[in-house]
């Protein structure tokens, strides 16, 4: 049995999309239908039975376009299964969780999504965008702390999740 599910992401220097993209095929890995687009270009979400939605955390903020993402379908989204991460720390603190910016709290009490997981970012000076990014990338800052095997790990939660829902509703 496969589920339809969205993986809705919003980035801005591209680590969040890679996140993204390698939890869409982890999903497909355990057998399940996804797609991975950025949150600007999404129209529906009714087609989906879940959606996982990233947003890149700067300065404890998501980004804009992601909090439009989760009000707009909030609706839609409470219907459904829905799981949150956001990535961000590198360096030395990209074992830090972040907690949840209070407006996306909010929404994802709403919503009854899960609280959102914290993964470690990426910054490289060739993509970093804004003063700030620019300058900490030509320091310590400038690596990949992605942890790969823990979104792994995190996509199997969430895969079996999906499925074990899907088995019950079939079985209703």
């Amino acid at each position: 049995m496969s589920s339809k599910v969205l993986v809705a992401y919003a980035t801005k220097m591209g680590s969040t999309a890679g996140i993204a993209e390698a939890i869409g095929t982890g999903l497909r890995r355990h057998g399940h239908q996804a797609d991975v687009r950025n949150v600007t270009a999404i129209e529906s979400v009714t087609k989906y039975d879940a959606v996982v939605a990233g947003s890149a955390i700067y300065l404890r903020r998501w980004r804009p376009e992601a909090v439009q993402f989760l009000r707009q379908y909030a609706g839609e989204l409470r219907d459904r299964q829905v799981w949150l991460f956001h990535s961000g720390p590198v360096g030395p603190d990209r074992e830090q969780l972040c907690s949840m910016p209070h407006n996306v709290s909010r929404l994802a009490r709403r919503i009854g999504a899960t609280p959102a997981m914290t993964f470690a970012g990426a910054l490289d000076p060739d993509t970093a965008k804004g003063f700030l990014a620019r300058h900490l990338a030509t320091g310590e800052l400038a690596t990949d702390s992605r942890d790969w095997e823990l979104i792994a790990a995190w996509t199997e939660d969430v895969a079996a999740a999906i499925s074990a829902s899907l088995t019950a509703r079939m079985g209703s």
